[in-house]
């Protein structure tokens, strides 16, 4: 475990995603080790998340914690496979530096990201949950949880796709550069010998020898188009998966189900919660 943590904390750290690395083309963590750090963050949160249904007066539900608990990280691991067919076929369109083992890297990358911010949530979610019986304020509150942790591996992969996307770019030599140092000067034998009068500077060339090469993104950024599309994709479909997979913290009242029947879709749920909240 503390083994995991560490990989944990260096993907935190960038140490995974290093510039050098994403101009190579690469990711250098495994992508098993990205799926287990996934799973067990998500179950950690799912833990917390799970305490309600536990607690609750009415019906109280140990299975739903446990079930909580595999629902998490399922997820997002889930919404991944729906999804990196679709968006791995984008980024090759666009001519990214990944091949498909390394863009499924990234992607892992950005959900443990996402998952061990929300992990580390958990404690919040615990204590309203014990200071609290709304059940519509444990549900924005954990949707809230969600976006903002959601918002942080966005942010981390917006990052590693405008480093990958980068282009070279030609820059001109400094004009006012000294000049070397003449072969007389070095070699002079006396302070009283004059040197040879200065050969005067050469113009810089523009042949390729002369050029120094800089990265930076180019016009068109492709980098941006891939990450829009990729944003929406994930989004949605992990919208529905989460409707799909329900309930995560259960209904007062009702007894557990390890999954509901299909209905309506996660907009409308979220904004009937929210009347109830407010009314």
């Amino acid at each position: 475990m503390r083994e995991l943590l560490g990989h944990v904390d260096r993907l935190l750290r960038g140490g995974y995603t290093r510039r050098e690395d994403l101009l190579e083309g690469r990711v250098t963590v495994a992508s098993r080790t990205l799926a287990t750090a996934g799973l067990v963050l998500g179950a950690v949160y799912g833990l917390f998340m799970g305490v309600f249904a536990a607690m609750r007066t009415e019906h109280p539900s140990w299975p739903q914690l446990l079930a909580t608990m595999v629902k998490v990280p399922l997820l997002f691991l889930l919404t991944l496979v729906v999804t990196f067919p679709s968006l791995y076929v984008f980024s090759a369109l666009s001519n990214s530096r990944l091949r498909g083992p390394d863009t499924l890297r990234l992607l892992l990358a950005a959900v443990t990201v996402n998952l061990a911010l929300l992990a580390s949530f958990g404690p919040v979610t615990g204590f309203f949950t014990l200071s609290t019986d709304s059940y519509p304020f444990l549900v924005i509150l954990n949707v809230a949880f969600f976006a903002i942790s959601g918002f942080a591996g966005l942010t981390f992969l917006r990052r590693a796709l405008t480093t990958l996307f980068e282009a070279p770019q030609v820059d001109e030599p400094e004009r006012d550069a000294p000049p070397p140092p003449l072969a007389a000067d070095l070699f002079a034998t006396s302070p009283r010998e004059s040197p040879l009068p200065p050969m005067p500077t050469p113009t810089p060339s523009r042949s390729p020898s002369n050029v120094a090469l800089s990265f930076a993104p180019p016009p068109d950024d492709p980098g941006r188009r891939v990450f829009r599309v990729w944003i929406v994709t994930y989004c949605v479909v992990g919208a529905q998966m989460a409707w799909i997979l329900r309930p995560f913290i259960g209904t007062p009242g009702l007894e557990f189900s390890f999954f509901r029947p299909r209905g309506s879709n996660f907009l409308e749920a979220l904004w009937h919660t929210l009347q109830r909240l407010f009314n």
